[in-house]
């Protein structure tokens, strides 16, 4: 199946009619092709937008909260259809798309639907010199959304949502390795009655379309999730053209694990925290640190759960790990095993590529755990983003803080103990944009959410989001 290009609520081939293959990870084949769009597709796009962004951004907020809740409905609506699409394009099983993405998806574009009709202005009174300022949130105008492969509709809508929902028109570009739910996003938008222009996807790589994109002098706003080192260049890009910059990037994040814990909720949710998605969620915890009292059962006990997890055909409903995203990821996350010895770690579970009866070619790996000796080992500093954890000992509270931040990275962590005051203490002092404790991935879409340090710069979600896709404009009148 080919996917086209949505353009001023059409679907459109690229103008130099150059494809990239868009393989399905589960069986290693190519089933379509996609867009190598490069900068008229980008031109078209955004030409597109600037002439719907009057109409947009002067529509009334009730109108615009209408158009988001149908999207909303629509994406409930085609759950299966979306799940299954999703599962074909990332390799992820498909009971998690169905539980987990499409309806996070829907559930991104009803929140800023609501958010968008509470999202208010200031007034300020200056008694004495008979004045009063207030402030206007404006709409950017034409701002570009950027996102990643591993959460495709999931983090394409939580970018998009906001920034129609303010008022803005979007260009946006998804993964050239997952671009199927975006090209449906599109169908959903015109059934929805969206305006034409107001979205456009321009799918490509990103050194081509991509760098339109960010090189393009009009565009005045980016929202991008993705790596740290294309964030980087992002900024280098952007920057010095005055552009606003939403970045959420990398992370290594640590799970603190105290023998006071709650130990079965602890085990169940360490093993989905660290394997969700093939490990392939910016917020696994994919360093674990745990108590030196409890750490040899810790370690019998997470290795004997892992091990009963299947690795397996998406579309199989007991699978529990299903494919890589890409043959060239495998690689990248294989390599990084490669050098557990050579670093003084222990694989203690996994390790090894699985070929699956009737998909042989697909990419597939068994969940990693490796024993390492140095918290400053690669496996511990470097994004591995696939199914491998590390585990290391703590003896005190101290050690086990030292160890979380002692990395590039701050977007998430997570922290297992039922003392308040140690909670209380690291939560405060750990390094991260969000902390989870005695839970893991529990959202709340009202709250604030990015990194710190490597991981980024910037906040998504809630107001957050509706801040950073508007101008704040104040207005002083004496009178």
């Amino acid at each position: 199946m080919n996917i086209k290009n949505y353009i001023n609520g059409e679907f459109l081939s690229p103008v130099t009619n150059r494809w990239i293959d868009n393989y399905n990870p589960s069986i290693g084949e190519v089933y379509g092709q996609l867009p190598n769009s490069d900068v008229e597709d980008v031109e078209n796009a955004y030409q597109a937008a600037t002439k719907a962004f009057p109409g947009w951004s002067n529509t009334s907020i009730d109108e615009r909260s209408k158009i988001l809740s149908k999207i909303a409905g629509l994406l409930e609506e085609k759950l299966d259809f979306l799940a299954e699409a999703e599962s074909k394009d990332n390799g992820k099983p498909f009971r998690l798309a169905k539980a987990i993405d499409i309806p996070r998806a829907a559930a991104n574009f009803q929140y800023f639907a609501n958010a968008i009709t509470q999202f208010s202005s200031e007034a300020h009174e200056s008694i004495g010199l008979d004045a009063m300022n207030y402030t206007l949130r404006q709409p950017i105008g034409v701002v570009s959304c950027i996102s990643p492969w591993n959460l495709p509709l999931y983090l394409f809508t939580w970018k998009i949502a906001p920034a129609i929902a303010a008022g803005n028109c979007v260009v946006a570009k998804p993964s050239e390795i997952t671009p199927m739910t975006a090209y449906l996003l599109g169908e959903i938008c015109n059934e929805a009655g969206l305006p034409k222009g107001v979205l456009n996807i321009v799918h490509g790589l990103g050194t081509t379309t991509g760098q339109a994109i960010v090189e393009h002098p009009h565009i005045k706003a980016i929202s991008f999730t993705g790596g740290t080192a294309t964030g980087a260049h992002i900024a280098r890009v952007a920057a010095p053209m005055f552009k606003k910059l939403s970045l959420e990037l990398g992370g290594k994040n640590p799970n603190l694990i105290f023998a006071d814990c709650d130990y079965d909720n602890m085990l169940k949710t360490t093993v989905r925290s660290s394997f969700s998605n093939q490990g392939q969620i910016c917020l696994c915890g994919s360093r674990i640190f745990v108590e030196e009292s409890i750490y040899e059962k810790f370690k019998t006990d997470f290795v004997k759960k892992v091990q009963q997890l299947k690795v397996g055909n998406p579309f199989d409903s007991e699978t529990n790990i299903g494919a890589l995203v890409s043959k060239s990821h495998l690689e990248k996350v294989k390599s990084y095993i490669a050098i557990a010895a050579d670093e003084g770690g222990e694989i203690l579970a996994g390790g090894e590529q699985v070929v699956v009866e009737g998909y042989e070619n697909g990419y597939y790996l068994q969940p990693t755990i490796i024993e390492v000796k140095d918290n400053n080992c690669k496996l511990n500093q470097e994004e591995i983003f696939g199914p491998v954890v590390t585990l290391m000992p703590f003896k005190t509270a101290v050690e086990a803080l030292a160890l979380a931040n002692d990395v590039k990275y701050g977007l998430s962590a997570t922290l297992w103990t039922n003392d308040l005051k140690r909670t209380m203490r690291i939560s405060k002092e750990i390094h991260a944009g969000i902390v989870w404790v005695n839970t893991w991935l529990l959202r709340d879409l009202r709250t604030p959410f990015g990194g710190v340090k490597a991981s980024g710069v910037g906040r998504e979600g809630g107001f957050e989001a509706l801040q950073f896709f508007t101008e704040a404009k104040n207005v002083c009148i004496k009178y």
